[in-house]
């Protein structure tokens, strides 16, 4: 018995151990900063939140009342060309319609134009997913492969460019502004490009490689719902085609809410709008092609200005305020709780 002993305990020196070294890290004797909660400190800890966030969301309100904006529901005023496009086999007829408005006070600084979209809905999984992002980056692939059935190709195996329901539902209505200043009528200058993300103009959308834009989209169509090919999207600026169009790809983002809007234009600050719009009597001329009867949608066109934090949005503010007021309203639950319980204490020790 003995020998058996003394065989084992040869046996376990030889074999390698399974225990953690005996360093301070393994062994978990770091040295470790183990903050003693008082009561002070945690209600001077929810008390300091809750100021703080109260007070940026006062600030973030104010800053978000500031913003000068005007809407416009147009889908009503242009209900003959409504009308019109009910009918899917008119839409090679163009139609036009002008809404006039007024601003009774400048627009200062700079001037965003939006279109804005009501009860329609991007956030379909159905839709969200049709589209093919190797098309996109300018390979050359299977769209047959991808979801964008059933806007892949047409009966005859033509291929769509760009293919999908999100790219075949663009928006494109042609939005102008017009500034009516006494007997004369000025176009507003704006600007169509700069609009969307630099990333999506520099990273997730690319145009084919080619010599021209036209040979690079060569055996392929356009899209059913749409009037022009993507190479001639914009027709005065040739680096504002294909899959890099600003308007195309602010579309491609799509929303997660059914009423949304979508940068369209900026305002060019030159002559007499250097300083933003002038206070006085303006029309929309609009181009009347995307349906939205049949979903029971409206449209709008939407002039803003921006401030630091952004547009008029409130919801920022609102979310810090709500945050401030439940820490604050914590600190004085606890501060009574607290009270309560000392209250005890002195009472039990007399």
């Amino acid at each position: 018995k003995k020998n058996m002993k003394n065989r084992k305990s040869q046996e376990a020196q030889t074999l390698p151990s399974r225990c953690p070294d005996n360093s301070a890290f393994k062994q978990q004797k770091l040295p470790a900063w183990k903050p003693k909660l008082t009561i002070t400190t945690v209600l001077s800890s929810f008390f300091v939140t809750g100021v703080f966030c109260l007070s940026a969301g006062v600030c973030l309100i104010l800053s978000a009342n500031s913003v000068r904006e005007i809407q416009i529901n147009y889908s009503d005023k242009c209900s003959d060309c409504s009308k019109l496009r009910e009918n899917s086999s008119n839409w090679n007829n163009e139609c036009y319609c002008s809404v006039d408005f007024m601003l009774k006070e400048d627009m200062l600084g700079d001037v965003f134009m939006y279109y804005g979209l009501q009860n329609f809905y991007q956030n379909h999984r159905r839709y969200v997913i049709s589209r093919s992002d190797a098309q996109l980056l300018g390979r050359d692939v299977n769209i047959q492969k991808s979801y964008c059935a059933p806007f892949t190709t047409y009966q005859n195996g033509t291929p769509m460019a760009p293919c999908g329901a999100i790219a075949n539902s663009i928006f494109n209505d042609t939005i102008d502004l017009f500034y009516n200043l006494n007997s004369s009528v000025i176009q507003v200058p704006l600007l169509k490009t700069g609009n969307s993300w630099w990333t999506d103009k520099n990273v997730k959308f690319r145009n084919p490689e080619s010599y021209n834009l036209s040979s690079a989209f060569a055996g392929t169509a356009r899209p059913p719902y749409w009037q022009k090919p993507v190479y001639m999207l914009d027709e005065e600026d040739e680096g504002n085609n294909g899959y890099i169009n600003d308007d195309f790809l602010i579309w491609m983002r799509v929303s997660a809410f059914s009423t949304f809007r979508n940068l369209y234009r900026r305002v060019s600050r030159t002559k007499q709008f250097a300083d933003g719009l002038p206070a006085g009597n303006y029309t929309f001329c609009i181009s009347y092609n995307f349906p939205v009867s049949k979903f029971k949608g409206k449209k709008h066109v939407i002039l803003s200005t921006v401030v630091w934090s952004g547009g008029s949005n409130p919801f920022l503010g609102i979310a810090y305020m709500v945050c401030g007021t439940a820490a604050t309203l914590t600190g004085f639950v606890i501060t009574a709780i607290h009270l309560q319980l000392r209250k005890k204490k002195t009472f039990i020790q007399k």
